[in-house]
C-alpha cells in the first residue's frame, strides 16, 4: 500500500500498526527462509545494504538535528499535503472515507514553506510530497514553486494516483516537481475501477505517458501486489518496461487499518522475483544507495527498471534516512511509531526557529520504538 496511507494508519492507530507489523513480520520469518530460490538467486535477491560505497558529502552543512539515536542522518522529508483522496481503494481505506480534520488544523501554505525551509537548511536535499491525494490541493503549483527555490534542495518528488495529474504536469515540472510516483496496481480498466472504487484508469496512464513525454528525470510506477487480485499481473507490469523509460515498484502489501490485512494476502518478493526470473532473461541486480527502501533491477532489452520494497519480508530500517511531516503539521520519526510531536501549535504560539529547531531535534534524537529496536536488533552501531 502507498506509504502515504500508510502514514495516515499509523498516527490514528498506532497500537493496531506497531502490532500488525511485528506480527507480520514474524509470520513471515519461515516465508523467507523456506523459499526454493537457487544460490545463485539468493545473491540476486540479497538486500544491498552491504558492499555500497559511502554516502557522498553534502553540499548544504549537516546538522545534529537530523540525527537519531541510532545515528541515522535523515535527510529526506516527505510532506503529507492532505488528508484527502479522490479514490477509496480497497487496500488503504473504508468505501465511506475516513474523518478527516478540520481544515483549519492543517498547516497552511506558509507554515509548510516555514517549515521545509528549516529541514532543508539543517541538511534535508529531498523533499516529497504526499498526501491522501496532493494534486488535489489548490495551491499545489504555488508549494512546489517555493519549495523547489529552496538552497540545497536536489531533489523534489510527488507520489500521486495520477488522476488529474496530467493536465497538471507542465505547470508542475515549470515550479520545479522534477520526480514522480505514480500509483497503479493494474492494467486491467475493469479491475482498476473494482479496487479503487473510482473509474480513471485511462487517465492514470495518461498521466504516465505525460511525465515520460515531459522528461522527468524519474517516473517511477508503484504497485501493491496482492494475491488473488493482481499477482496474476506481474509479468505485464514488468512489461511496461520493456518500451517506457519507468521504473516500476512491486510493493508488498502492508497491514492498514480497514484492508483486512492478513498474511496469505502477502505476495512475498521472493516469489515475485521468481515469476520475473521465470519469464525474462538478463534480469541484472543494480547497486543501490545504502539508504534506498527498494531492490533495483534492470532487465536486457528494457527501456525501463523494475525495484522492489520488501517491507515485509527484508526490512530497511536500519538504512532509513526518512521523516514524514503530517497534513495537521505533526512530525513522525517512525512510520510505525505511536509518537508524533506537533510543530503547528508552537508555530501558531510563535516559537522562532531556534525553538522549531530545538523541538524538531528532540524528537528525532529521542524517538525510538519497539519496531526501530526490533528491525535494528542485529545492526552494528
Amino acid at each position: 500500500m502507498p506509504l502515504r496511507c500508510l502514514s495516515e494508519l499509523a498516527r490514528r492507530r498506532p497500537d493496531r500498526a506497531v502490532d500488525a507489523m511485528r506480527v507480520g513480520l514474524r509470520c513471515l520469518m519461515t516465508t523467507c527462509t523456506s523459499t526454493n530460490a537457487t544460490d545463485s538467486q539468493r545473491l540476486l535477491y540479497a538486500t544491498s545494504c552491504a558492499n555500497v560505497p559511502e554516502v557522498a558529502p553534502s553540499e548544504t552543512p549537516l546538522s545534529d538535528m537530523l540525527v537519531d539515536s541510532f545515528g541515522r542522518f535523515h535527510n529526506y522529508l516527505r510532506i503529507s499535503l492532505t488528508e484527502r483522496c479522490n479514490l477509496r481503494c480497497q487496500y488503504c481505506m473504508p468505501a465511506e472515507g475516513v474523518q478527516l480534520t478540520p481544515n483549519s488544523q492543517l498547516l497552511s501554505h506558509d507554515e509548510i514553506i516555514r517549515v521545509a525551509d528549516l529541514f532543508v537548511t539543517s541538511g534535508v536535499d529531498k523533499i516529497r510530497l504526499t498526501g491522501g491525494e496532493p494534486t488535489i490541493r489548490k495551491d499545489i503549483e504555488d508549494i512546489c514553486l517555493h519549495l523547489s527555490g529552496l538552497k540545497g534542495l536536489k531533489t523534489l518528488a510527488m507520489t500521486t494516483n495520477g488522476l488529474v495529474l496530467s493536465k497538471k504536469l507542465p505547470r508542475l515540472k515549470e515550479c520545479g516537481l522534477n520526480a514522480l510516483n505514480i500509483s497503479l496496481d493494474t492494467l486491467v480498466p475493469a479491475k482498476f475501477e473494482f479496487m479503487t472504487r473510482r473509474k480513471g484508469h485511462s487517465r492514470v496512464m495518461e498521466s504516465i505517458d505525460a511525465a515520460i513525454e515531459l522528461g522527468f528525470q524519474s517516473v517511477k510506477v508503484n504497485c501493491v501486489v496482492m494475491r488473488g487480485m493482481n499477482d496474476d499481473e506481474i509479468c505485464d507490469f514488468v512489461e511496461m518496461t520493456r518500451d517506457k523509460p519507468v521504473n516500476v515498484r512491486f510493493i508488498e502489501f502492508m497491514p492498514f487499518d480497514g484492508n483486512v490485512w492478513n498474511v496469505k494476502k502477502l505476495v512475498p518478493y521472493a516469489e515475485i522475483m521468481d515469476k520475473v526470473c521465470q519469464r525474462f532473461k538478463g534480469v541484472e541486480r543494480l547497486q543501490d544507495h545504502p539508504s534506498e527502501t527498494a531492490k533495483n533491477f534492470k532487465i536486457d532489452g528494457h527501456a525501463g527498471t523494475i525495484s522492489f520494497i520488501t517491507s515485509m519480508t527484508e526490512h530497511f530500517c536500519a538504512g532509513c534516512n526518512r521523516l514524514r511531516l503530517l497534513a495537521d503539521g505533526n512530525l513522525k520519526v517512525c512510520l510505525f511509531g505511536p509518537s508524533e510531536v506537533s510543530l503547528r501549535e508552537p508555530i501558531r504560539a510563535g516559537v522562532d526557529d531556534a525553538g522549531l529547531r530545538e523541538i524538531i531535534s528532540a524528537a528525532v534524537c529521542v524517538e525510538i520504538h519497539l519496531v526501530d529496536i526490533f528491525c535494528m536488533k542485529d545492526r552494528v552501531i
